[in-house]
């Protein structure tokens, strides 16, 4: 099995960490959208990561269909994802939050970073930060009690928070979210997250967040 993206790629975070907690052995292809965009369009003829290559060959692209694979592969009793009823819905809402605050921190980075300065729209900066600060503030409303298990809405949240401190650490100033500072310490001290982390990367702590680059 191979997983195809890098990791400072939430998505593909969140499928390497899912992975390890499921206790799947994989090889990771650290190559990149940007640098090897045509031979990414020959695994995915999007270009856009992750993608999981099976070991019969077959190729699952996009985050989501992996991790639906992942837990109908370990089945009910081991699923990051509750299979019905409230526990499921509770963790599609704040899967869709956390994934919504990514799109929308991901869209005014690439506007901020790669669009050329004398066509960046600082309006649509301004509208996707405010989106990604409402997503946030409403997770860091709901219960992460320190006592649960890893499941797909604080996995996925997780990535989330520390791709922000790397694309826009301004969102999430120190002490103004304890609840996300708190699940964010817990998750990252499992070994299916260290196993993700960049060489220089800095452990999330209170009074602490990660100003690495995207």
């Amino acid at each position: 099995m191979i997983l195809v993206g890098q990791y400072d790629s939430p998505n593909v975070r969140r499928v390497a960490v899912s992975l390890g907690v499921l206790g799947f052995a994989f090889d990771h292809d650290t190559r990149s959208v940007f640098g090897d965009f045509d031979s990414m369009r020959t695994v995915n003829p999007l270009g856009r990561i992750p993608s999981l290559i099976l070991a019969d060959g077959t190729t699952l692209i996009d985050s989501a269909a992996i991790l639906d694979w992942l837990d109908q592969e370990v089945g009910p009793e081991r699923a990051l994802l509750p299979s019905g009823g409230a526990g499921r819905q509770r963790a599609l809402q704040l899967i869709a939050l956390a994934s919504g605050v990514i799109d929308k921190v991901m869209a005014s980075a690439y506007e901020r970073l790669v669009r050329p300065e004398p066509y960046r729209w600082p309006d649509w900066i301004a509208r996707c930060r405010t989106q990604a600060e409402g997503g946030i503030a409403a997770l860091a409303a709901q219960s992460w009690p320190a006592d649960a298990p890893l499941d797909q809405a604080s996995i996925t949240t997780t990535c989330m928070i520390r791709y922000i401190g790397q694309a826009d650490p301004a969102l999430l100033p120190s002490g103004r979210y304890p609840s996300l500072e708190v699940l964010s310490q817990r998750c990252e001290a499992h070994q299916a997250f260290r196993a993700t982390w960049p060489a220089d990367y800095v452990v999330p702590s209170k009074g602490h967040q990660s100003t690495r680059g995207c």
